[in-house]
């Protein structure tokens, strides 16, 4: 491959980019400035917000996201090596190996944390020594 074969992919690159500078500019510009309090209020689902939450939203749901996350890019890391596997060699091998070794000690390391349960009661932080059983009693 030349350099010459990858000038579509910058064409098109240069016109995304033009297109979207564009837009921004010729919306601001034909845009009303007319701001007023409704405007300037924050905007959540159309529901005025009357009192702050009773209670935090889990941190649990973003912990699980963001693992999902890694995880999905690490499959994704797999699909490419797995393409080019016949010219990598044992360094691809290696290196795929030491890749996956880390993810799965990332996935033990949040398995043992507790992130990845979602039963609150059998978290030991959550326990009371009451009902944590005789060898993980709080001192």
């Amino acid at each position: 491959m030349e350099l010459s074969d990858y000038l579509p992919i910058a064409l098109m690159l240069v016109l995304a980019i033009l297109f979207a500078g564009v837009s921004l500019i010729v919306s601001y510009l034909i845009s009303y400035k007319r701001p007023t309090a409704e405007k300037l209020e924050p905007y959540e689902c159309g529901i005025v917000t009357e009192a702050e939450p009773i209670q935090r939203f889990p941190v649990k749901f973003y912990l699980v996201a963001i693992l999902f996350v890694i995880f999905d890019v690490e499959i994704i890391f797999l699909f490419a090596w797995a393409s080019v596997f016949g010219t990598l060699g044992w360094g691809g091998v290696a290196a795929i190996a030491i890749f996956t070794l880390l993810i799965v000690e990332t996935l033990g390391y949040v398995w043992k944390r507790g992130a990845l349960d979602w039963n609150v009661s059998r978290r030991a932080r959550y326990r009371s020594t009451a009902d944590a059983p005789a060898g993980e009693q709080a001192a």
